[in-house]
């Protein structure tokens, strides 16, 4: 029997899975179990649903879907032979739907096993689609007696507890585990809670890229019985992972990555859920309105890392309240970053709009109508601009405006995609110090003059918020 902890055998394959692509999924997962193979691995894992994709929603409703799957696992099992493969998939019995996990080779299915703790929670909904599963799931494989569980089991004692008592050595947990800024660190406690609990090593598989208003961060891991890390995987980064065995010389083992600083994982969250949500879209171009303040300033710097610059178009619209500084500095961060950049005045849809609504609104003075008009017009030129070009707009509110309502309704929520809407104000200070920390590419003036919608003269951010540092303290 091999070594309890030589994880040489098991390969995390890190998949950025498609929800719906249910054949190009398991294309994926083929290509992966030939670069496992390539690396020694005789044990693939491949993540939580990872044949239909995660979140998967209505799509399980559709009447069509069971077929798929059921064409697309014969697929699978037919072609994988030497190695084995654990795919996370729907499971369709007698009117019930489970979230399972199998483990095929040479044809056969050689253990089935159903999630038995449905999350629902947060962007999970289980509860609503899936039955849950009551037994063990424990399979022999090549000598070594394996645990089977799926995402939120590893966060119940009670799984990884029965796979103990079924004998296991190692418990293999599939994931679909989507990214927030404190679950790297909670993820690594709750699996050293269960190794202290069952004496068991555990790998652990997650999903990566962007799916919608998610995005999967990977952070793969590899732990043996005494709760050494003996692998951890980069984040946001697709790939086959393999631990050297046991017997290799320290010096041949992994390095473990440090955890990252918060501000730097969080920009890389952001390149990849843009980037991925373009390009499963179908969109070849992103439209961003540039203020030269430091919303528009960090969403375009995201944009083109996530994308090129050749994808990305700016677009200034200077109005009777922009200062020259911000059509300036818009300006040359367009250029800094290589972007085509255009400025489209919009004075002459402002008088338009005036000379129209005159009469119904004789008597009343400007007030915040005449300031959303404003960015009601650029929403409108912007979306204009898109549609023209089969483009989208990436929309560059954060989440501190968004949550007080201090943003204009077809205004500057306009748009297909919104980067920052789970960001802080001060987050988007700290991501525009960092990016410009790997090259100066946001004018220093963009970061440090008080910030301003511009929508009136002289406007300034705090005559209507609270200090964003008070702000944001309020919205934690």
């Amino acid at each position: 029997m091999q070594d309890q902890d030589d994880f040489s055998a098991i390969a995390l394959a890190q998949l950025p899975v498609h929800v719906g692509d249910v054949m190009g999924n398991a294309r994926r997962m083929l290509a992966a179990l030939d670069a496992a193979r390539s690396q020694g691995a005789s044990i693939v894992l491949c993540p939580e649903l990872a044949l239909l994709g995660y979140p998967p929603d209505d799509l399980l409703q559709r009447r069509g879907l069971p077929q798929r799957i059921a064409e697309a696992m014969n697929f699978l099992r037919q072609n994988v032979t030497d190695v084995a493969l654990v795919v996370g998939y729907p499971e369709f019995v007698d009117g019930q739907i489970y979230n399972a996990a199998a483990v095929l080779h040479d044809g056969q299915i050689l253990h089935n096993y159903r999630k038995q703790c449905l999350p629902n929670y947060g962007v999970f909904d289980e509860r609503r689609h899936f039955t849950p599963g009551s037994h063990a799931g424990v399979f022999d494989w090549q000598g070594k007696r394996y645990g089977l569980s799926i995402c939120e089991d590893l966060w119940s004692p009670q799984v990884a507890a029965q796979a103990r008592a079924a004998s296991a050595q190692c418990l293999l947990n599939i994931n679909a585990s989507p990214f927030d800024q404190d679950k790297r660190q909670r993820r690594s406690e709750v699996i050293q809670q269960r190794i202290r609990e069952t004496g068991l090593a555990i790998a652990y598989v997650n999903a990566v890229g962007g799916q919608d208003d998610v995005v999967f961060d990977g952070d793969s891991q590899l732990w043996d019985r005494a709760g050494q890390c003996r692998l951890r995987t980069p984040a946001f980064s697709d790939g086959v992972f393999v631990a050297p065995s046991a017997s290799a010389a320290s010096s041949d083992l992994p390095t473990i990555e440090d955890e990252s600083a918060s501000i730097a994982l969080l920009y890389e969250a952001l390149l990849r859920s843009v980037r991925d949500y373009v390009d499963r879209n179908g969109f070849h171009t992103a439209f961003i309105g540039l203020s030269g303040g430091i919303d528009s300033a960090v969403t375009l710097a995201v944009a083109v890392d996530a994308l090129g610059a050749d994808r990305v178009r700016g677009v200034t619209m200077p109005s009777r309240y922009s200062a020259d500084m911000s059509a300036d500095d818009a300006a040359e961060q367009a250029r800094n970053m290589g972007v085509a950049f255009e400025s489209i005045a919009i004075e002459p849809a402002m008088l338009a709009y005036e000379r129209m609504l005159a009469a119904s609104f004789a008597g009343r003075g400007p007030d915040t109508t005449e300031e959303n008009l404003q960015a009601r017009i650029r929403g409108g030129i912007l979306m204009a601009l898109a549609n023209k070009f089969s483009g989208i707009v990436l929309t560059t509110g954060n989440k501190s405006e968004m949550a007080v309502g201090y943003c204009t309704l077809y205004g500057d929520m306009c748009g297909g995609f919104a980067p920052l809407k789970d960001v802080y104000k001060l987050q988007v200070y700290a991501l525009a110090r960092y990016r410009n920390q790997l090259s100066a590419v946001i004018p220093e003036r963009v970061i440090t003059r008080p910030p301003s919608a511009e929508l009136r003269p002289d406007q300034r951010d705090d005559e209507s918020l609270p200090p964003y540092e008070r702000l944001d303290a309020i919205l934690y």
